[in-house]
């Protein structure tokens, strides 16, 4: 297997990586000691909520991203997007996670718009896609419930017809950025009489509309990145739904061949175990590792060659996708394996500062590397969770890779 570039792929990647060092605003490129942590620091949390400069940073680089049509890499050049083969994606992927470089658009770019490309009709995308690329349409989705996490089937929302409208009433848990959105698509159950995975139907609505209303989940790592939202007596029209009524499930299940590699967890990872070697070696981290850093080399090794597992899962699953395969349990794989290696290099930081790795504040004078792995570890635990638990994917795995009978 060959892991060099071809000459076009080694082209693409200078452009990609000379497009970044030139249009990357400099707020960005200042983040690169002090990396985003956690779910909240991201584009969206800048371009609506953050001061006057990251504001700017967020509307300059997401006009620099769209001017170049690299907003949306995986969609269709008719639709406003970049239509990057797999490779090309790999290689964008891999140089936007390595400079640090936010991705604009969030759920609306990598969910709902390669829904609506599949199962919209053209007046719905005609509507709805170009406004996300530029992000005046941010997209929240609204899929769990307090009874429907892992087993998604058994939501409860229910969507009744009355005329030309849909009216809509529950209530939806963990729904991510909510509190930066204007918009939400999401399952609501339209036949409650149906199968259980069917009398679904996927829904869009304006957040504007009356009756929603969003209230903040703040995380064990004080931090607001999900939210429940309420559902009393909203009427949309009926003309929002995506694909056919009653058949919602199989519209969310939807997966195009967009990036799914998890490269920029590889390469993430990789950065933060290069920063923890290196600072063990300068005066503070002699220090603050008081002798730590012999009972963790060890340890540190191991998640390097971990990290180089988790690039080759995503290397595989991109040359799958370059041949024309669709990955099925290897996606699983890859996300069971990025989520744990995520959790273990945090834990390999903190052993390696002791007491000191209690430290939570990053600007306190005694913080080990602006508290990276302290924070990161806190806010790792979701990782295993949210876009289908470590459990599901390992069944996935069992039944589909193994070939296992189902319980």
């Amino acid at each position: 297997m060959d892991w060099s570039d071809s000459e076009e792929q080694a082209t693409f990647r200078k452009e990609v990586r000379d497009f970044i060092n030139s249009k990357l605003p400099e707020y960005y490129k200042r983040r690169e000691s002090r990396p985003a942590i956690g779910l909240e620091e991201n584009w969206e949390q800048d371009y609506v909520h953050g001061d006057a400069a990251a504001k700017q940073a967020a509307t300059e680089w997401n006009a620099a991203l769209t001017e170049k049509g690299w907003v949306a890499p995986h969609w269709p050049k008719e639709y406003g997007g970049a239509g990057m083969t797999t490779m090309e994606q790999f290689v964008f992927a891999s140089e936007m996670a390595q400079a640090q470089a936010p991705q604009p658009g969030g759920q609306g770019l990598s969910l709902l718009g390669p829904t609506l490309l599949v199962h919209g009709t053209e007046e719905q995308k005609a509507k709805y896609l170009a406004p996300t690329i530029r992000s005046e349409i941010r997209w929240a989705q609204g899929f769990s419930e307090p009874g429907a996490g892992s087993d998604l089937a058994g939501l409860q929302a229910r969507a009744t017809r009355d005329g030309d409208e849909w009216v809509i009433n529950g209530q939806k848990m963990w729904t991510s950025t909510a509190h930066k959105t204007n918009w939400i698509f999401g399952l609501f159950r339209t036949d409650p009489d149906a199968p259980k995975h069917r009398g679904i139907s996927f829904l869009i609505m304006d957040q504007t509309t009356p009756g929603i209303s969003v209230r903040p989940i703040i995380s064990m790592g004080w931090e607001h990145a999900t939210n429940e939202t309420f559902y009393e007596d909203v009427r949309i029209p009926a003309e929002n739904v995506v694909g056919e009524v009653n058949r919602g499930w199989y519209v969310g299940m939807t997966l195009l061949d967009f990036e799914r590699s998890n490269i920029s967890g590889a390469i993430t990872q990789r950065r933060n175990l290069t920063d923890l070697i290196k600072y063990l070696k300068t005066g503070d981290g002699v220090e603050r590792s008081q002798g730590r850093a012999n009972l963790v080399r060890d340890k540190i090794a191991d998640r390097w060659i971990e990290s180089e597992v988790m690039f080759n899962f995503s290397f595989r699953i991109a040359s799958m996708q370059a041949a024309g395969v669709i990955p099925n349990y290897e996606a699983s794989t890859s996300k069971i394996w990025n989520s744990e290696l995520h959790q273990r290099v945090c834990n390999t930081g903190m052993k390696a500062f002791g007491l000191y790795a209690n430290v939570w504040d990053r600007d306190d004078a005694r913080t080990t590397l602006d508290a990276r792995f302290t924070q990161d570890y806190v806010h790792s635990v979701v990782f295993t969770i949210f876009a289908g638990s470590n459990e599901i994917q390992r069944n996935i795995i069992a039944t589909r890779g193994l070939g296992l009978p189902r319980s």
